[in-house]
């Protein structure tokens, strides 16, 4: 399968229907790695506990602008190019953004 068979939404669910149980337990299992890590990431000697937050809001503050960067391509993809993808991209990523934005807020 080339690249731009994946431009055919019904061929796009197929595979992404094969492929997202092993993504969602990729990302669970790198998940639990990352915050393991962070937990026993040594104190700052000047700040203490309090820089362990770093390692919660900055990947959250940057996934947050990636994810409207991502917003902003596929609605540009919709309104020129009428691609029905790009409107569902746009459509699930909202939710994501604003999950991102809420938490890099939260520990901000």
């Amino acid at each position: 399968m080339t690249l731009i068979d994946l431009a055919n939404p019904t061929r796009f669910l197929a595979f992404t229907a094969r492929l997202l149980p092993w993504l969602v337990a990729a990302t669970a299992i790198l998940l639990a790695i990352g915050l393991y890590q962070s937990a026993m990431a040594p104190d700052d000697y000047q700040q203490g506990a309090t820089v362990k937050i770093m390692f919660i809001h900055v990947p959250n503050a940057w996934l947050s602008m990636f994810v409207w960067g991502v917003m902003t391509l596929a609605a540009l993809g919709t309104l020129v190019w009428r691609h029905p993808l790009a409107d569902v991209a746009a459509k699930t990523a909202a939710p994501i953004g604003a999950a991102f934005t809420f938490l890099a807020l939260v520990t901000g």
